[in-house]
């Protein structure tokens, strides 16, 4: 597996991670809830060379971060474990964006806890609370830098001048946000903006949360799936046209003899070194389809066939139910 470089304080990870969160029910039924396989997956990632798992508090909540720290028994040191705090579990059962000095501390602790782990490798804000001076919130990740309790900062979902202001206070070693051919638009700001700055990128909802697959249908997403509920592309009347969207990258992945999924990944991998995607999956199966994406050579050619069969701009509704809470 192919290692690249996020940050300039040397961080370095396989070129494509796993992203956990699915494993605990995030999407799918409870049905399909499956920990021991779940387990085997992250297993199985590190016999493929995927190193970075990626996981936070809010997935769950809480029951991700004790799953992941389960995997990690007796094999800490082969991977290099990335997670979020920013969402705080109230005791009505809500949530609130919480990006507080005190509380950063608090939830880093936590999270420490539940992972079982000795230290964080790659710790995020998982969204911008702008009642708290960016800087402030930082200031307190970096503490935790200090403290030997977290290696690497990020951000997520965070917007090209709350990225400056941080990266002034310590430097930010990755970004991360949606990103895929059905999600571009980081690459209007954000993108720009770490690199001038020498950030990496960290790609969620590679697949666009599993429609990019090629293998889901209107009839096979259950009616109480999460995607079905909340996000706005996955809607009556939305869903449809985007499957017919991705019909078309289907097509173009049978003439090249691979899987859709593979062939949307390997777009992504082709957009910079400084890009790593997490698609996420709970299955073995999955994960090995998606892995092969790493030795997938894409011609110019297949780059211009592929971005005018995929526009993100036809793509139909808002990538996030929330679209407020994404700093911009």
């Amino acid at each position: 597996m192919e290692l690249r470089t996020l940050g300039t304080q040397g961080l370095e990870v396989s070129a494509l991670g796993l992203g956990c969160m699915g494993m605990s029910g995030v999407y799918g039924t409870a049905e399909e809830r499956d920990e021991r396989e779940a387990i085997s997956t992250i297993d199985r990632a590190a016999e493929l060379g995927i190193t970075m798992l990626d996981t936070a508090d809010m997935y769950g909540p809480f029951t991700n971060e004790l799953l992941v720290g389960k995997a990690l028994t007796g094999r800490r040191d082969q991977y290099l474990v990335a997670t979020k705090f920013g969402f705080e579990q109230l005791a009505d059962g809500t949530q609130r964006i919480n990006g507080h000095p005190e509380y950063v501390h608090r939830a880093c602790d936590a999270s420490l806890q539940r992972l079982d782990i000795d230290v964080i490798d790659l710790y995020l804000q998982h969204r911008v609370d702008r009642s708290v001076p960016i800087e402030e919130t930082v200031g307190a990740m970096a503490e935790l830098v200090d403290a030997g309790k977290v290696r690497f900062l990020g951000l997520s979902e965070a917007g090209p001048a709350t990225i400056r202001l941080a990266h002034a206070v310590h430097p930010i070693s990755a970004v991360q946000s949606e990103y895929s051919l059905f999600a571009r638009d980081v690459e209007e700001a954000v993108l720009p903006t770490m690199r001038e700055l020498g950030i990496g990128f960290v790609a969620y909802s590679p697949l666009g949360r599993g429609i990019l697959t090629a293998a889901m249908s209107a009839d096979t997403l259950d009616a109480s799936d999460t995607r079905r509920v909340r996000f706005p592309r996955f809607a009556e009347g939305n869903l449809d046209a985007n499957l017919a969207i991705v019909a078309r990258l289907a097509d173009i992945a049978t003439q090249k003899g691979i899987t859709a999924a593979q062939l949307a990944l390997a777009w992504l991998l082709h957009r910079g070194p400084d890009i790593v995607p997490i698609p996420g999956t709970k299955r073995r199966a999955r994960l090995e389809e998606n892995a092969g994406a790493v030795d997938i050579e894409l011609e110019a050619d297949d780059i211009v066939r592929l971005e005018a069969a995929v526009s993100a701009d036809s793509v139909r509704g808002d990538r996030h139910w929330d679209m407020a809470a994404i700093d911009r």
